[in-house]
């Protein structure tokens, strides 16, 4: 998946493959809604390594985040990042930001704290 988008949107930090294949973004979406959250997690931290960078459209974030979370929803990091991702893109998704980390905040008070070594 990493490499369709690459190929379909670019990539900051090299160049797209030489490819033949005709890429379109509905194949691409179909590939991402059936993914599993490490390979779309694996594509967002290799073609957006710092968050605020990369070539994938801010709709595409926002979706693969969501599929993530949707798989993942107990995850207070992976919240976190959802949340932080969101927040930097746009004040129209603040609200949502907010609640996953308040979310995340929860999950943390609700989990036992590790025991001492």
């Amino acid at each position: 998946m990493t490499e369709h988008a690459r190929c379909l949107f670019g990539d900051e930090y090299r160049p797209a493959p030489q490819c033949d294949l005709e890429h379109r973004e509905h194949y691409f979406i179909e590939e991402l809604t059936f993914a599993d959250a490490d390979e779309i997690l694996a594509m967002l931290r290799e073609l957006c390594p710092n968050l605020v960078d990369g070539l994938l459209p801010v709709w595409v974030r926002n979706l693969a985040y969501r599929l993530v979370l949707l798989q993942q929803p107990d995850d207070p990091a992976l919240l976190r990042e959802a949340a932080e991702s969101l927040v930097l893109h746009g004040p129209d998704w603040d609200g949502i930001a907010a609640d996953l980390k308040r979310k995340a905040e929860a999950l943390e008070a609700a989990s036992p704290p590790d025991p001492p070594c």
